[in-house]
């Protein structure tokens, strides 16, 4: 009989976010499942970690299910560093990320706890992704999503990925029947136009909410957020190796030297 892939759950929303209880019971039909995640919100984190406060870990019972489960007072990177180098008593096969509550496409993936979880363990080796669905709401519905993260996942582990590549899987909020397919994408060129909200309070200080929109320039029809827009799930491979390659020869012709 196969051993069965061991797989570490991650998300950024919280241990008890219905985005990744459902992603534990789909993993918990592929693999062994240990879960390592947030006790409390840490959505657009980032990549941060903990370096000057304590980190805290407890060993929890959320639901029924088979899995392992472990409560972290970290960042989602944190979990995952938590996870492989002190939890798991081998390195998992696979690592997933989510299902966030929202969009992680194009820049957004910059900012995504979600993303930055898949991303610390592609550091670490791991063949890793990250899933989102894009509805903010709490109490969204992931049902429609679990065919189809069931596929990826296991095309993933049978297939592996590249060294330094993470995927990167954005979910339309539709109904499953008007989901057209899967698509691979490159990350739209599209960004956020931020203003800030000034305000005073009761003592009289000023404080900030930070607003704006989201523009996408981006006319593409190979882009993550064409595909969201037409009914698509997207699948974008991140590498997190930040090198502009292509640049390198052309920085060579400078002159350091006048």
């Amino acid at each position: 009989m196969a051993k069965k892939p061991l797989i570490l759950v991650i998300n950024d929303d919280g241990i008890t976010a219905p985005g990744i209880r459902t992603l534990i019971s789909i993993m918990n039909t592929i693999g062994e499942v240990v879960v390592v995640a947030p006790d409390s919100p840490q959505s657009a984190m980032g990549h941060a970690i903990t370096v000057n406060s304590t980190l805290y870990v407890e060993k929890v019972t959320i639901d029924d299910g088979p899995q392992t489960e472990y409560s972290c007072s970290g960042t989602p990177a944190d979990c995952v560093k938590l996870g492989v180098k002190e939890i798991l008593k081998r390195k998992p096969d696979l690592c997933v990320s989510g299902i966030n509550h929202g969009s992680n496409s194009s820049i957004n993936v910059i900012y995504s706890g979600t993303m930055s979880a898949a991303v610390e363990a592609g550091m670490e080796g791991i063949p890793a992704i990250g899933f989102s669905l894009l509805d903010y709401n709490w109490n969204a519905n992931f049902e429609h999503t679990r065919d189809f993260i069931k596929t990826i996942t296991e095309n993933t582990l049978k297939q592996g990925l590249p060294k330094g590549v993470v995927l990167n899987v954005n979910i339309p909020n539709v109904s499953k029947k008007d989901i057209k397919g899967i698509r691979i994408c490159r990350q739209a060129m599209a960004n956020w136009e931020e203003e800030f909200d000034k305000r005073k309070n009761p003592q009289g200080k000023n404080y900030y909410w930070l607003t704006g929109k989201f523009v996408n320039p981006d006319k593409g029809e190979d882009t993550d957020e064409w595909a969201l827009a037409n009914n698509y799930i997207s699948i974008v491979p991140v590498q997190f190796d930040l090198t502009a390659h292509e640049t390198i020869k052309h920085l060579n012709t400078w002159n350091f030297n006048d």
